[in-house]
Protein backbone atom coordinates (compact mmCIF):
# COMPACT_ATOMS: atom_id res chain seq x y z
CA UNK A 1 0.00 0.00 0.00
CA UNK A 2 1.02 3.39 -0.87
CA UNK A 3 1.04 5.82 1.56
CA UNK A 4 2.10 9.46 1.81
CA UNK A 5 0.88 13.06 4.15
CA UNK A 6 -0.67 16.17 3.02
CA UNK A 7 -1.04 19.51 4.60
CA UNK A 8 -5.03 20.28 4.78
CA UNK A 9 -5.38 23.36 2.21
CA UNK A 10 -7.76 24.10 -0.06
CA UNK A 11 -6.62 21.53 -2.51
CA UNK A 12 -7.08 18.87 0.28
CA UNK A 13 -10.31 19.84 2.05
CA UNK A 14 -12.53 18.26 -0.05
CA UNK A 15 -10.58 15.28 0.48
CA UNK A 16 -12.07 15.19 4.12
CA UNK A 17 -15.18 13.05 4.79
CA UNK A 18 -18.39 14.78 4.29
CA UNK A 19 -19.73 15.50 7.81
CA UNK A 20 -16.17 17.32 8.37
CA UNK A 21 -16.34 19.48 6.06
CA UNK A 22 -19.31 20.75 6.89
CA UNK A 23 -18.78 20.70 10.54
CA UNK A 24 -17.76 24.31 11.68
CA UNK A 25 -18.15 23.99 15.59
CA UNK A 26 -14.91 25.13 16.41
CA UNK A 27 -14.11 27.61 12.94
CA UNK A 28 -17.16 29.92 14.10
CA UNK A 29 -18.36 31.80 17.16
CA UNK A 30 -22.18 30.44 18.49
CA UNK A 31 -23.91 33.31 16.61
CA UNK A 32 -22.27 32.59 12.95
CA UNK A 33 -22.54 28.85 13.95
CA UNK A 34 -26.34 29.50 13.82
CA UNK A 35 -26.51 31.57 10.69
CA UNK A 36 -24.50 28.85 9.05
CA UNK A 37 -26.80 26.09 10.30
CA UNK A 38 -29.93 28.01 9.59
CA UNK A 39 -28.57 28.88 5.78
CA UNK A 40 -27.65 25.41 5.23
CA UNK A 41 -23.84 26.73 4.12
CA UNK A 42 -21.20 25.27 6.43
CA UNK A 43 -19.11 23.75 3.98
CA UNK A 44 -18.76 27.12 2.24
CA UNK A 45 -17.89 28.70 6.13
CA UNK A 46 -15.35 25.63 6.26
CA UNK A 47 -13.73 26.55 2.87
CA UNK A 48 -13.35 30.22 3.77
CA UNK A 49 -11.63 29.17 7.12
CA UNK A 50 -9.02 27.23 5.62
CA UNK A 51 -8.39 29.76 3.62
CA UNK A 52 -8.20 32.60 6.02
CA UNK A 53 -5.71 30.49 7.92
CA UNK A 54 -3.79 29.45 5.13
CA UNK A 55 -2.92 33.06 4.09
CA UNK A 56 -2.29 34.41 7.47
CA UNK A 57 -0.50 31.45 9.17
CA UNK A 58 -0.12 28.88 6.65
CA UNK A 59 -1.51 24.72 6.55
CA UNK A 60 -4.25 24.17 9.50
CA UNK A 61 -4.00 20.63 9.47
CA UNK A 62 -2.50 17.17 7.85
CA UNK A 63 -4.47 14.06 6.09
CA UNK A 64 -3.01 10.75 5.32
CA UNK A 65 -3.73 8.77 2.33
CA UNK A 66 -3.65 5.07 1.57
CA UNK A 67 -3.37 4.26 -2.15
CA UNK A 68 -4.53 7.77 -2.65
CA UNK A 69 -7.68 7.52 -0.74
CA UNK A 70 -7.92 10.05 2.43
CA UNK A 71 -8.07 8.09 5.27
CA UNK A 72 -7.39 10.29 8.38
CA UNK A 73 -6.66 13.97 9.60
CA UNK A 74 -6.02 16.34 12.18
CA UNK A 75 -7.08 19.73 12.26
CA UNK A 76 -5.27 22.42 14.17
CA UNK A 77 -4.51 26.37 14.70
CA UNK A 78 -3.29 28.82 17.03
CA UNK A 79 -5.70 29.92 19.36
CA UNK A 80 -6.91 33.11 17.73
CA UNK A 81 -8.54 31.54 14.88
CA UNK A 82 -10.71 29.31 16.89
CA UNK A 83 -13.56 31.17 17.51
CA UNK A 84 -15.10 28.70 20.08
CA UNK A 85 -12.41 28.17 22.41
CA UNK A 86 -12.40 31.56 23.93
CA UNK A 87 -15.18 31.27 25.92
CA UNK A 88 -17.12 27.85 24.76
CA UNK A 89 -15.52 26.17 27.85
CA UNK A 90 -15.11 26.39 32.22
CA UNK A 91 -11.55 25.85 31.05
CA UNK A 92 -11.30 28.13 28.32
CA UNK A 93 -8.77 29.93 26.59
CA UNK A 94 -6.11 28.37 25.38
CA UNK A 95 -2.75 29.21 26.24
CA UNK A 96 -1.46 32.36 23.13
CA UNK A 97 2.22 30.51 23.01
CA UNK A 98 0.01 27.13 21.85
CA UNK A 99 -1.50 25.75 18.77
CA UNK A 100 -5.11 24.40 19.42
CA UNK A 101 -5.91 20.54 18.37
CA UNK A 102 -9.35 20.65 17.74
CA UNK A 103 -10.28 17.30 15.82
CA UNK A 104 -9.08 14.14 14.75
CA UNK A 105 -9.94 10.80 12.50
CA UNK A 106 -8.87 7.54 11.26
CA UNK A 107 -10.98 5.46 9.24
CA UNK A 108 -11.91 2.39 10.87
CA UNK A 109 -10.67 0.16 8.11
CA UNK A 110 -7.19 1.34 8.60
CA UNK A 111 -6.68 1.69 11.91
CA UNK A 112 -4.29 -0.71 13.68
CA UNK A 113 -2.08 -0.18 11.04
CA UNK A 114 -0.08 2.80 12.30
CA UNK A 115 -1.19 5.68 10.55
CA UNK A 116 -2.34 7.43 13.72
CA UNK A 117 1.38 7.80 14.38
CA UNK A 118 2.03 8.90 11.19
CA UNK A 119 -0.66 11.54 11.03
CA UNK A 120 0.12 12.99 14.51
CA UNK A 121 4.15 12.75 14.53
CA UNK A 122 3.33 14.12 10.95
CA UNK A 123 1.87 17.09 12.34
CA UNK A 124 3.85 17.48 15.65
CA UNK A 125 7.43 17.98 12.63
CA UNK A 126 5.25 20.25 10.61
CA UNK A 127 4.26 22.85 13.66
CA UNK A 128 8.21 22.24 15.24
CA UNK A 129 9.66 23.72 12.17
CA UNK A 130 7.38 26.19 12.01
CA UNK A 131 8.33 27.04 15.78
CA UNK A 132 5.72 25.85 17.82
CA UNK A 133 6.42 24.50 20.67
CA UNK A 134 3.79 22.85 21.91
CA UNK A 135 -0.13 21.67 21.48
CA UNK A 136 -3.11 22.23 23.63
CA UNK A 137 -6.84 20.43 23.63
CA UNK A 138 -10.08 20.82 25.28
CA UNK A 139 -10.76 17.06 26.16
CA UNK A 140 -13.99 15.05 27.73
CA UNK A 141 -13.82 14.71 31.37
CA UNK A 142 -15.55 11.44 33.43
CA UNK A 143 -18.07 13.43 33.76
CA UNK A 144 -18.66 13.87 30.08
CA UNK A 145 -20.54 10.94 27.96
CA UNK A 146 -17.03 8.91 26.69
CA UNK A 147 -14.90 10.74 29.04
CA UNK A 148 -14.56 7.98 32.03
CA UNK A 149 -12.73 5.52 29.83
CA UNK A 150 -15.67 4.24 28.18
CA UNK A 151 -14.58 4.54 24.48
CA UNK A 152 -17.85 2.45 23.05
CA UNK A 153 -19.79 5.84 23.57
CA UNK A 154 -17.02 8.46 22.93
CA UNK A 155 -18.28 9.33 20.15
CA UNK A 156 -22.37 9.06 20.44
CA UNK A 157 -23.15 11.65 22.93
CA UNK A 158 -23.92 15.63 22.70
CA UNK A 159 -20.61 17.45 23.48
CA UNK A 160 -19.11 19.06 20.36
CA UNK A 161 -16.02 17.22 19.08
CA UNK A 162 -13.45 17.13 21.77
CA UNK A 163 -11.42 14.33 22.69
CA UNK A 164 -11.70 11.82 25.21
CA UNK A 165 -9.46 13.71 28.07
CA UNK A 166 -8.15 10.26 29.52
CA UNK A 167 -7.16 9.10 25.63
CA UNK A 168 -5.20 12.60 25.31
CA UNK A 169 -3.00 11.87 28.51
CA UNK A 170 -2.30 8.14 27.45
CA UNK A 171 -0.18 9.62 24.15
CA UNK A 172 1.46 12.09 26.73
CA UNK A 173 -0.56 15.26 27.02
CA UNK A 174 -0.83 16.58 31.00
CA UNK A 175 -3.43 18.49 32.30
CA UNK A 176 -2.92 22.61 32.69
CA UNK A 177 -6.40 23.37 33.97
CA UNK A 178 -8.54 20.66 35.95
CA UNK A 179 -12.06 20.20 34.90
CA UNK A 180 -14.59 17.17 35.55
CA UNK A 181 -15.86 17.58 32.18
CA UNK A 182 -13.82 19.67 30.49
CA UNK A 183 -10.15 20.39 31.40
CA UNK A 184 -7.58 22.00 28.79
CA UNK A 185 -4.62 19.24 28.55
CA UNK A 186 -1.42 20.61 26.61
CA UNK A 187 1.43 18.10 24.45
CA UNK A 188 5.10 19.41 24.52
CA UNK A 189 6.03 18.36 20.84
CA UNK A 190 9.22 17.23 21.49
CA UNK A 191 7.35 14.02 23.09
CA UNK A 192 5.02 13.80 20.01
CA UNK A 193 8.12 13.49 18.13
CA UNK A 194 10.06 10.95 19.89
CA UNK A 195 6.64 8.45 20.24
CA UNK A 196 7.71 5.10 19.45
CA UNK A 197 5.23 1.71 18.34
CA UNK A 198 3.94 1.00 22.06
CA UNK A 199 1.82 4.39 22.01
CA UNK A 200 0.26 3.46 18.54
CA UNK A 201 -2.70 1.87 20.08
CA UNK A 202 -3.66 4.82 22.06
CA UNK A 203 -3.21 7.25 19.48
CA UNK A 204 -5.51 4.42 17.25
CA UNK A 205 -8.36 4.49 20.01
CA UNK A 206 -7.66 8.72 20.49
CA UNK A 207 -8.30 9.27 16.29
CA UNK A 208 -11.36 6.75 16.54
CA UNK A 209 -12.98 8.79 19.45
CA UNK A 210 -13.93 12.01 17.96
CA UNK A 211 -17.78 12.45 16.92
CA UNK A 212 -18.65 15.13 14.50
CA UNK A 213 -21.49 16.41 15.57
CA UNK A 214 -24.89 17.58 13.55
CA UNK A 215 -24.13 21.53 13.54
CA UNK A 216 -25.86 23.27 15.70
CA UNK A 217 -24.19 26.28 17.05
CA UNK A 218 -24.97 25.72 20.32
CA UNK A 219 -21.55 25.93 22.85
CA UNK A 220 -21.55 22.26 26.10
CA UNK A 221 -22.81 24.24 29.17
CA UNK A 222 -20.45 24.66 31.70
CA UNK A 223 -21.87 22.20 34.25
Amino acid sequence: MGRRMAPLTLDTLPDLPKASRRCVWWELDEAAGRRAAEAGYPDFEKEAWVSTVLLQWGPCGRLVYVDEQAVGFVVYAPPEYVPRQADAFPTSPASADAVLLTTGWIEPAFRGQGLARMLVQGAAKDLTRRGVKAVECFGGGPAAVGGDGDDRDAHQHGDPCVLPAHLLESVGFTVVRPHHRHPRLRLDLKTAISWREDVEQALERLLGSVRVPVLTGVAPAPS
